[in-house]
């Protein structure tokens, strides 16, 4: 993130100096701003800009994390988790059924489902420490390895709730319109990671095993949280939340999964009539799940929204580094520069060049991508109810911070050979990138 945010600052710099020295005063108006001049005051507007933002954001965080607490504490979670186990223990045939690997996986995936990210990571680096132990070549990713990382980075979103958040407190009359375009999207990028990591695990075969790297001690920090804000680049410490051994009976779970199925036509066909009463009703079945498992949903309610509150302040600071950058590289004319010509191609595909900087910094960087979003929806010429800007809330919920998330996960069990993991994972972004084009089409491309 450091190249990536000097680099912008830079470039935008060096085009704005290059049309401050080409420039010269209209006869018609000698008050013009100089490009420099739009450039300092631009930084300022927008640095402005994202603290009222992210002010803003404040109370939707801490009303969506609120209900998030509920549901874990009644147990959702392991809800989710015992459902998917079955399918688990097929995608993983390598994986004992009763290995702890299992549980931290399907842990994982489930708090990833709930947009749970604080709780989703820590699930996921104790899966890559368990998976390790079944690991005879040490230091290179298994297959089991590969297909785990290329579904955290592209697994199924039933509710993108940092995104619904930040919608919110841009103004959207529909924060919650994107969920059944996230679900398509996410669902898609999923099924191409799992079938890419099967059809090239052969392609890149495990060489000979090497010594055992060097392990963390017991409670020694050994990644970071990713959340979609970056929020949480802070440490993940062992030991980590305990993990279910459960799994419901093999028809509960194709019926769960054959209605999440059937949900997505229904969702392409009334996705606009589903979605306002999404937020509502999420509201009122989540503290009623609450309620009916006995949680003090009052006192639970007001600890998740105090950490929402928490997030949202600590993300002040992100915002206002990647909103300013991005805002000199707009206003030096940077953008223009390198979006125009790639635009007119990609515009042809449903793709507009306002999009294209989510997308090419989504598998990047987290706080990049959450940067670029605010800054396109809070665009008056385009807002969060615009057609780019379902797109850009798509694809910042159905994605992963690709890079960023091999980097921890493998970086915990020091993996140094990713095998397939890596390009299993860009190709399950692309896909999802694709599949959200597709799906607001359909749903919102009238509003183009």
């Amino acid at each position: 993130m450091n190249l990536i945010f000097l680099a912008i600052v830079f470039i935008a710099f060096a085009v704005a100096a290059w049309r401050q020295a080409r420039w010269e005063t209209p006869a018609d108006d000698p008050e013009a701003a100089s490009p420099m001049q739009d450039l300092a005051l631009g930084m300022i507007d927008t640095a402005e800009a994202s603290v009222t933002l992210a002010l803003g954001l404040i109370g939707v965080m801490a009303l969506f994390l609120g209900l998030m607490k509920v549901a874990e504490a009644g147990g959702l979670l392991r809800i989710i988790a015992k459902v998917l186990r079955p399918v688990m223990v097929r995608l993983f045939p390598d994986v004992p059924a009763d290995h702890p690997a299992m549980g931290a996986i399907i842990m994982n995936m489930s708090a990833n489902a709930l947009g749970l990210g604080n709780a989703a990571t820590p699930f996921g680096i104790r899966a890559m420490q368990e998976l390790d132990k079944l690991n005879p070549h040490k230091g290179t990713a298994t297959n089991a390895m590969a297909l785990f990382l290329a579904i955290n980075t592209s697994s199924v979103t039933l509710l993108p709730t940092g995104v619904i958040a930040l919608r919110a407190a841009a103004g959207s009359t529909d924060p919650a319109g994107i969920v059944p375009t996230t679900l398509v999207a996410t669902i898609v990028s999923t099924t191409i990671a799992i079938i890419s990591c099967k059809l090239l695990q052969n392609a890149f075969p495990a060489p000979a095993p090497d010594a055992a790297p060097a392990r963390p001690a017991e409670g020694e920090t050994v990644g970071r949280d990713a959340t979609e804000a970056d929020a949480g680049e802070r440490p993940v410490e062992a030991p980590l939340p305990e993990t279910t051994d459960e799994a419901y009976p093999g028809w509960v779970s194709a019926l769960v999964l054959l209605g999440l199925a059937g949900f997505v036509p229904l969702t392409v066909a009334y996705g606009k009539a589903i979605a306002p009463w999404i937020v509502p009703g999420l509201m009122v079945l989540l503290l009623g799940f609450g309620a009916a498992k006995r949680v003090r949903v009052y006192e639970s309610f007001v600890e998740g929204a105090r950490d929402g509150f928490q997030v949202a302040v600590r993300i002040i600071p992100y915002l206002v580094a990647i909103l300013v950058a991005v805002g000199m590289f707009r206003q030096s004319g940077a953008m223009e520069l390198l979006i125009d010509p790639l635009g007119a191609v990609t515009s042809l595909v449903g793709m507009p060049a306002e999009a294209l900087p989510m997308a090419l910094m989504r598998p990047l960087s987290g706080s990049g991508a959450y940067g670029i979003l605010a800054s396109i929806i809070q665009d008056p010429a385009i807002g969060p109810d615009s057609y780019t800007g379902y797109l850009v809330s798509t694809i910042q919920g159905s994605t992963e911070t690709t890079f960023y998330v091999l980097a921890v996960y493998f970086g915990a069990v020091q993996v140094r050979r990713v095998r397939h993991a890596l390009p299993c994972a860009l190709l399950a972004d692309l896909a999802g990138v694709i599949a959200a084009t597709a799906i607001c089409l359909i749903l919102y491309g009238h509003l183009a």
